[in-house]
């Protein structure tokens, strides 16, 4: 699939190279790669690193956020092929043939494809992936994880080496290869031979993400401020550090963040909406319709913004206009809250339409 027009959402941290050079490397190809996913993300990429810095839960909890969009996930090596224009060995079994030959649970598969346990990370597959497969389904006979394996088999190089050896579960938590007279560790070269980068900008933006989610927005910010401090052109930092200055009370320096975040990616469609709507809160009623405004020019779907541009319009007494919003909006959204508000809105503004008219 060609890089241009795409953007790549990384779930984690790769563990080939840093974020920011993998970024450097798309928007020369004419795509863009960011931390997490945006309404603009199109690909998901599965950062190995959640592997050595995670447990299985966790790691599960953030692929089903991920896999919730409903977009594509690629594993590391496939981005990688992607990017590199190259491909893996020849395939052509389907995924349901695989798992219907190999007898491995359709979750468990999934992870180890999207952790590079396999030659390919989607269909077509290969027969060596078969094999691998099978292999793997005996492990968890055994007692073995999926991600005990995934993160067994990165210790050994290509991983379609693993197909001729005898693989069992060890009691440690790792998967050894037995021979006539011993058993051994899978040890030696990861799957993808790179130098360690020491990126520890991955290690504060975890951290940062939890003490986020806890509520504990200063720290969190502090954080935010380190990894931008170690790489100034993550616009997801700067983002999420607007968010944090914002549940804070520091709305002048959420707006400095917000702007970074889109100086950095002007189309991260999320910065613009959160600083329309921070420029409303702070009464500055021009500069929130352009945001407004750009966001739904990035995003002609994006509801939430319409509604804004539709509130804004019935502030200032343009009510033809912000009527003609909430009916785009409510051909976006029926359901909600917000849609009966929007029904509502329309509702006050025809009968004033009559009153003038009458």
């Amino acid at each position: 699939m060609p890089i241009r027009g795409q953007s790549f959402g990384v779930v984690g941290a790769l563990s080939a190279f840093p974020l920011r050079l993998a970024a450097r490397r798309v928007a020369e190809l004419g795509g863009r790669l960011h931390r997490g996913t945006t309404r603009r993300t199109t690909q998901v990429v599965i950062g190995r690193s959640l592997l050595l810095k995670h447990s299985q839960a966790e790691i599960e909890a953030r692929i089903a956020a991920a896999s919730a969009s409903g977009l594509p996930m690629r594993s590391e090596a496939g981005f990688l092929r992607q990017i590199e224009g190259t491909s893996a060995t020849p395939a052509d079994m389907t995924r349901r043939a695989l798992l219907e030959q190999s007898k491995l649970s359709e979750t468990v598969f999934d992870h180890l494809a999207w952790f590079d346990a396999f030659e390919h990370d989607h269909e077509p597959f290969s027969f060596r992936d078969l094999i691998l497969a099978r292999k793997y389904a005996g492990l968890v006979a055994g007692g073995a994880s999926w991600s005990e394996i995934a993160r067994s088999v990165h210790a050994i190089g290509p991983v379609a080496s693993l197909t001729a050896l005898t693989l069992q579960p060890s009691a440690r938590g790792r998967i050894v290869s037995r021979d006539t007279h011993s058993l051994a560790e899978l040890d030696g070269q990861r799957l993808l031979a790179l130098e360690e980068t020491g990126e520890d900008s991955e290690d504060y933006f975890g951290l940062a993400e939890t003490a986020e989610a806890a509520g504990l927005f200063a720290e969190a910010a502090t954080l935010y401020r380190q990894c931008l401090a170690l790489d100034p052109g993550d616009a997801t930092a700067a983002f999420n550090l607007g968010n944090c200055e914002k549940a804070s009370g520091d709305l002048e320096d959420a707006v400095h963040a917000y702007c970074t975040a889109i100086k950095r990616d002007p189309d991260f469609v999320e910065a613009w909406f959160n600083l329309g709507g921070l420029y409303r809160d702070l009464g500055k009623t021009q500069a929130a319709r352009s945001h407004l405004a750009r966001a739904v020019a990035l995003d002609a779907n994006y509801a939430d913004a319409i509604y804004n541009l539709g509130a804004l319009d019935y502030d200032s007494g343009a009510l033809a206009t912000a009527r003609a919003a909430w009916l785009r909006y409510l051909e976006l959204d029926t359901d909600s809250d917000w849609a009966r508000r929007a029904k509502a809105g329309i509702a006050v503004i025809d009968r004033q339409l009559r009153k003038f008219a009458g």
